[in-house]
């Protein structure tokens, strides 16, 4: 791997870690006690964890190995955290560039086993066309704060706890969140974080009345024209890899946004791949 490609897996590894970091913050404290919202640093590495209501979405380790070399005792360590806080679905996120090389012995022999892994994609170009639709677009403000929150935790499997930590990224310094509307019913979501001229797209969501209408397409490129508006040199995200019999939509909306693919990163978990989030 070039320098040039190993910078960017970093900086993209980096703004999806400070956007999943911002999650907690967001999380006012009657939501962080319902949900048992927990985040915690282990030798360089962020562990998310949701004891309640929660799924890989949140429940998920990102940077092992990129701070400093992954040891089997940082895994044991990690698997002791969740085990705690009795989550037994939960993936560790192996960037290539994690430490030591390669980094997946060390996980499976800590006992964990390959899951479906998730594809992390890149924009350094142009902004995107405009695309059609005759759903409106907007960024919106902590009025709809509420409708964000819900129609994104719903999308994702979150329980309603969920919904008010979603609500509380709104009005967040760096947080950009767009809504689709019929009329004025709000019909889908799409959130971005920028840091540093970096963004991360997160969040995109669609009621199920509301879908094939365009609006997560059009919502993804709304959001890359305010990142280049933004002066960002680099905007990244991430869905799951394709898999035969997966219909792929958000991954088809990605690419169709001039997104490319920058690199499948394995997962690995205590179960493998079961069905559902």
């Amino acid at each position: 791997m070039d320098m040039e490609m190993e910078q960017m897996i970093r900086r993209l590894e980096w703004i999806e870690g400070e956007a999943l970091s911002e999650f907690h913050q967001a999380a006012p404290p009657s939501a962080r006690t319902q949900t048992g919202l927990r985040l915690e640093a282990v030798d360089g590495c962020l562990v998310s964890l949701m004891a309640r209501g929660g799924n890989i979405v949140v429940n998920r380790c990102i940077g092992l190995g990129l701070n400093q070399p992954a040891r089997l005792e940082t895994i044991e360590r990690i698997k002791t955290i969740y085990a705690e806080a009795g989550v037994k679905r939960y993936v560790l996120h192996l960037s290539p560039e994690g430490q030591p090389d390669p980094l997946a012995e060390l996980v499976a022999e800590a006992g964990l086993v390959l899951d479906r892994a998730w594809m992390k994609f890149a924009r350094t170009d142009l902004p995107v066309a405009e695309r059609i639709t005759e759903l409106e677009m907007r960024e919106i403000d902590p009025s709809h704060a509420a409708d964000f929150g819900r129609i994104a935790s719903a999308a994702f499997d979150l329980e309603a706890p969920a919904g008010d930590i979603l609500a509380g990224l709104v009005g967040r310094p760096g947080w950009h969140i767009f809504m689709s509307f019929a009329g004025a019913e709000p019909a889908g979501t799409g959130a971005m974080f920028v840091k540093d001229g970096v963004a991360w797209t997160d969040w995109g969501a669609t009621r199920p009345e509301y879908r094939r209408r365009g609006s997560q397409t059009a919502l993804l490129a709304r959001r890359v024209a305010r990142a280049v508006e933004l002066g960002c040199e680099l905007i990244g995200t991430c869905t799951g890899e394709a898999v035969p019999g997966d219909e792929q939509a958000s991954y088809q909306n990605i690419l169709r946004c001039g997104f490319e693919e920058a690199g499948l990163r394995e997962n690995y978990s205590l179960t493998g791949h079961p069905p559902g989030p």
